[in-house]
């Protein structure tokens, strides 16, 4: 059975956290069909382009079937726990239930409304998810347990809306869902043969592949403080 988008979501740029950062993550459900175009939809914002958004970042997909993991997994006394009450926790365009990383592939064709879409890399978390949440490990833990989502390329613009379903058109590379190019990428960090194909795959996001091959070259993998650790600004 074909999923059905639960609700599609967008958001603007405000303050997150306290000292002058600002952030687009807060998503909220829009109750009409909305317009996608090759850098996303209509109304939906980003503050740093050079890290979210664009074509190959267009649109951010999240598992609303994951929530039930971090509920489960929250301190019932800590903040952030409200955040699941709703679709838009993870700053994501479009929630679904009954797909995760292990169902979807890089280069996997789809249908959302009159958009055809094609995924194109899994989300890599950043610091700003820490200010979101609160928890200065949240980064850190959306890439330990590699609930990330995944992001989408534009190929057709069209409209979206909640109720849409979507329907798979192709699947040039099932051997590469996107559970796996994240266990690769954060578990299996120096398999040779699997970068090397990473670094081949035209399907995948180019800073991807460079990533792949850098590694390759080098023998070595790369940092992720800056990404994941929380400015020394913001850290508590």
């Amino acid at each position: 059975m074909n999923p059905v988008i639960d609700a599609v979501l967008t958001g603007v740029i405000a303050p997150l956290g306290t000292h002058g950062k600002y952030s687009a993550i807060h998503k909220v459900p829009v109750p009409a069909r909305v317009r996608v175009g090759e850098t996303g939809l209509e109304g939906d914002h980003q503050f740093e382009r050079k890290h979210h958004g664009g074509p190959e970042k267009a649109l951010h997909h999240y598992s609303r079937d994951h929530y039930a993991a971090w509920r489960g997994e929250w301190p019932l006394s800590s903040a952030g726990l409200s955040r699941f009450d709703t679709p838009g926790a993870f700053g994501e365009n479009i929630s679904t239930h009954g797909l995760n990383e292990a169902d979807v592939c890089v280069g996997d064709v789809f249908r959302l409304g009159t958009v055809i879409v094609q995924v194109s890399q899994p989300r890599q978390p950043c610091w700003k998810l820490n200010l979101h949440f609160s928890r200065d490990d949240m980064s850190r833990r959306v890439q330990d347990t590699r609930r990330t989502g995944w992001y989408y390329r534009v190929l057709e613009p069209g409209e979206i809306g909640a109720g849409d379903v979507m329907e798979r058109l192709a699947r040039p590379h099932p051997e590469w869902s996107i559970e796996r190019l994240l266990r690769v990428f954060y578990v299996d960090r120096d398999d040779q043969a699997a970068l090397e194909q990473m670094a081949a795959l035209a399907a995948l996001t180019p800073s991807w592949r460079s990533t792949a091959a850098k590694r390759l070259d080098t023998g070595k993998v790369e940092s992720w403080a800056m990404r994941l650790n929380t400015p020394a600004d913001e850290a508590k």
